[in-house]
């Protein structure tokens, strides 16, 4: 198979495994992926399980002919793809072995000293000419070994990802590419996800065009499409909203609260709802799922003074790999001792960001009518945001919406008549409440500041805490005159057409500007509220709180010169210009600080 001109695909298919890695079930198989760049030099990617020595060794020579190997890259040394190593030089013994230096070392470890006639040790940001090739490796430990590295072509625009972009399957499993590609992220590369963020963020500075990971399909289309995944996932954000709901119950009693629980949400207008039974379904799904959505429901009965162990095997694969950023409600059920919901409590306590519902639902035995009545209850809490998002089920006169406003941060949306746009705003305030007028601020250097003038909407989004960095990169750092800041995005829109954030707001309303005051650099929009919704009561995110928790530290060390106290950026020189602004957020030098 033809990646591009010069690189092949020699990889082999795997349908006799039944568990990966020991654990995660493959009703489909694997794929073990390896490639050939074609030069005046040739090089080899990786290797392939044990299983199929002659196989790969089979596909090599036919895309070779003639000629010999000059190069063997090992990216990673797991045996699923460097098994074949010592095969493969006793056939091309005069082959350069190119790796890190942690990677020999394991090699050592896996094939004894001395299996390498010929190697190159590499280091980051090295690279490796093979003619019209040129190839650049880039480190990335912990995804998800330590001496892992990737490899990128500058010449064909490919990114070899190691096990990055990977998923369960054979190539020729006819099934959509996310499922398996989350269900086997979040297994084995999920606790990583600092270090997958850190990747990312070198493969921003790289044009690719086409990624070659170590398992599933080659990836050539859409790139932002599985790049935006895996940010997602690695940022341990929301990707899809809806409810996580997973039980054991021993007599059928917690199972029949859980299951009437989930009905209760779909009547409640939540969007998505997955159901687990913990003692029967695949593990490794379960927790793909946990990770997935937005809101976690855990029910279980209380067992020898502890919770069942199912459900405990459940959470310990959650909190193994960092789970954060979660709503979580409990149900506990005990015929004399209810202790479920403190253990499970407990066990996730650790977790960063977890908001827990107030009351947690208690069954003595079976479901009563007053243990129904809880579970409408709980299913309001957790269906609240998407009421609030919803054209049928809004309250759109909530105007407990206006006490959300503070010195925070906002996102301002509105539309030039074909395109949606938003931007970051910190300075909107209720000057009135009868009737209620809302004062917006916005710099007339903003696209939004014209297209608002000339329309007189708006929308203002009142974001939460749990809001994270990208958020301000997006809605912040670019203008919506040359980019579409809602692409990828599926939104909500009230009642004047301008769209609502479906994530991480506690408020939303929608304004009709009344009166206008010129503030030289600035325009006062003096608005009417026509419409206001509730999402949550999370705290709104205010200046400080983004400025201490949410914006990343400027890489300040060794550099002279100011940074933007608003983005990080830094400007690098002894004097700041007056009239200077921050290329990224459009701020003047009051925001700019001297480094040190």
């Amino acid at each position: 198979m033809n990646i591009t001109k010069d690189i092949k695909y020699i990889g082999v298919n795997d349908h006799s495994i039944d568990l990966f890695e020991g654990q995660y079930k493959v009703p489909k198989g694997m794929a073990y992926n390896s490639y050939v760049i074609m030069d005046e030099k040739i090089a080899v990617m990786d290797t392939v399980d044990a299983g199929f020595t002659h196989e790969w060794l089979d596909n090599l020579s036919d895309v070779l002919g003639e000629r010999k190997p000059d190069y063997l890259i090992v990216q990673h040394m797991e045996p699923d793809h460097s098994a074949n190593i010592a095969n493969f030089l006793r056939v091309y013994p005069d082959t350069t072995v190119v790796a890190n230096t942690k990677t020999f070392a394991m090699m050592d470890n896996f094939f004894g000293a001395g299996l390498c006639k010929s190697k190159l040790t590499v280091e980051n940001g090295g690279t490796l000419s093979l003619g019209k090739h040129i190839l650049t490796f880039v480190f990335a430990p912990m995804v998800h070994w330590p001496e892992v590295m990737v490899t990128y072509d500058s010449t064909d625009k490919v990114l070899f990802s190691a096990d990055g972009f990977g998923k369960f399957g054979a190539l020729d499993a006819e099934e959509a590419w996310v499922e398996e590609a989350r269900r086997y992220y979040i297994g084995i590369v999920g606790k990583y996800g600092a270090q997958v963020q850190a990747l990312l963020k070198k493969a921003k500075e790289l044009d690719i065009e086409i990624i070659c990971p170590l398992h599933g399909p080659v990836l050539s289309e859409n790139l932002s499409y599985y790049i935006n995944l895996y940010d997602v996932w690695s940022s341990y954000g929301t990707e899809t909203e809806g409810v996580c709901l997973a039980y054991t119950s021993v007599y059928g009693n917690t199972k029949k609260a859980a299951l009437l629980l989930a009905d209760e949400l779909r009547a409640g207008g939540c969007p998505n709802v997955a159901v687990y039974d913990l003692a029967r379904c695949d593990m490794s799904a379960a927790v793909a799922d946990a990770f997935r959505y937005s809101k976690l429901v855990l029910a279980t009965t209380t067992y020898n003074a502890e919770i069942f162990p199912p459900m405990r095997e459940f959470i310990n694969h959650l909190t193994e790999r960092g789970f954060k950023n979660r709503t979580i409600g409990l149900i506990e059920n005990g015929s004399w001792a209810p202790l479920a919901a403190k253990v499970m409590r407990g066990m996730l306590e650790n977790c960063k960001n977890i908001t827990f519902l107030e009351k947690a639902v208690t069954i003595r035995s079976a479901v009563t009518e007053a243990n129904r009545e809880e579970l409408k209850i709980m299913a309001g809490e957790l269906c609240r945001e998407y009421a609030a998002l919803s054209s049928d089920n809004a309250n759109k006169n909530d105007l407990s919406a206006l006490f959300r406003i503070g010195y925070g941060l906002y996102v301002v949306t509105s539309n030039d008549g074909k395109h949606d746009n938003g931007l970051i705003v910190n300075s909107v305030t209720q000057v009135s409440d009868n009737p209620s007028r809302i004062a917006v601020n916005i710099s007339k250097e903003n696209y939004s500041y014209h297209v608002i003038k000339r329309t007189g909407i708006m929308n203002v989004n009142c974001l939460s805490t749990e809001a994270p960095f990208k958020v301000f990169e997006n809605f912040g750092f670019r203008s919506g005159r040359n980019v579409n800041k809602f692409e990828g995005c599926s939104p909500v829109r009230s009642d004047n057409g301008l769209i609502i954030l479906p994530h991480y707001i506690n408020a939303a309303f929608s304004l009709k500007v009344e009166n206008y005051v010129d503030l030289d650099s600035h325009g006062m929009f003096i608005c009417s509220v026509t419409e206001a919704r509730v999402m949550s009561d999370k705290p709104t995110m205010t200046y400080d709180y983004y400025h201490k928790n949410v914006k990343p530290k400027p890489q300040t060390e060794g550099k002279k010169g100011y940074v933007c106290k608003v983005c990080g950026y830094i400007y690098e020189g002894e004097n700041l210009p007056e009239d200077y602004i921050c290329p990224l957020c459009k701020h003047g030098t009051i925001d700019f600080e001297p480094i040190g």
